[in-house]
């Protein structure tokens, strides 16, 4: 059993907050797999159901962003479930817009709802799928800028991020940790950029092999003065 948890802070004035991309990545999976309505429990919504023949709990905590972890502990006491089997998906002001970034463990970062998880389990040994949201401009208050909408621009590509952070949460199901890291964490343009150096010192070792066939000179077949005949006069 899995338990994926989007954080965000409930309400119709977070809705599309840079703060509440875990929620959201919580809804394309439940768009994904036709969950239908959310149950509420553990101060929270969730759903059930199953990814990957895996039973699967999506849960988006209603405590606010930073007292989500009183949701996290009912859920995990309550299913019994190891720290292995739980994900928290949250915005981080330190990467970069769009990226994603998971780890098996490791400290809060400064984000105050996976810090008050951290507090509450005891532990910080449980995976985390970061999304980028970028460091707000000099004359922006952090907070402020979390709880603020990401503008046009950002917001194609946040949705793309949000599609991709759902395709982790798959891949981290079927598949684990590491090979989730290994597919989602590269950065996609530094990727495309190591393809593209690939792509083009092949072409220049295919090109050289030619030109080296070309240069080659031609050997004339020499016969075994044995194996011709020979006539008597």
């Amino acid at each position: 059993m899995k338990l994926i948890v989007g954080l965000g802070n409930p309400g119709r004035k977070y809705e599309g907050t840079r703060h509440n991309v875990g929620f959201q990545v919580i809804a394309e999976l439940a768009k994904r797999y036709d969950v239908g309505r959310p149950k509420s429990k553990f101060n929270a919504e969730l759903v059930e159901t199953n990814i990957d023949n895996e039973k699967s709990v999506l849960l988006c905590p209603l405590t606010f962003m930073n007292l989500s972890g009183q949701s996290v502990r009912a859920a995990v006491d309550f299913y019994k479930l190891s720290l292995d089997e739980l994900l928290i998906i949250c915005d981080d002001i330190n990467l970069p817009l769009a990226r994603l970034r998971l780890r098996q463990s490791g400290s809060a970062g400064g984000q105050n709802g996976l810090g008050d998880i951290i507090d509450r389990l005891g532990d910080q040994k449980f995976c985390r799928l970061r999304i980028g949201i970028d460091r707000p401009p000099p004359e922006w208050e952090t907070p402020k800028y979390v709880l603020g909408r990401f503008n046009a621009e950002e917001q194609v590509a946040i949705e793309k991020s949000l599609k991709l952070a759902a395709d982790a949460v798959e891949v981290w199901i079927k598949l684990g940790i590491q090979k989730a890291m290994s597919q989602f964490n590269p950065d996609p343009e530094e990727a495309r950029k190591r393809a593209q150096r690939k792509l083009e010192a092949d072409k220049k070792r295919a090109e050289a092999q030619i030109q080296a066939s070309a240069d080659k000179p031609d050997t004339d077949v020499e016969t075994n003065d044995s194996d011709t005949p020979h006539h008597n006069n």
